[in-house]
């Protein structure tokens, strides 16, 4: 069975930096996320993602999606 794979997106325009997302991912090896200069979320490495949904869920402005790609 594949791994499954996930889109992270991170909606710039709505967060507000407080860096939620950031600390509570749980992607392996490395965080998901990484913190712009500005202190907005970056996505970084969208491979990590294990579809946990706790940057989604957490996030206070709805600014993070995350969704399960199509198997190819």
């Amino acid at each position: 069975m594949a791994k499954k794979s996930y889109d992270v997106q991170v909606i710039s325009k709505l967060c507000k930096a407080c860096g939620i997302c950031v600390s509570l991912c749980l992607g392996k090896p490395e965080n998901v996320f990484t913190q712009a200069p500005d202190g907005k979320a970056v996505v970084v490495k969208p491979e990590n993602c294990i579809g946990c949904l706790n940057c989604e869920m957490h996030c206070p402005d709805f600014c993070v999606e995350v969704s399960e790609k199509e198997a190819e």
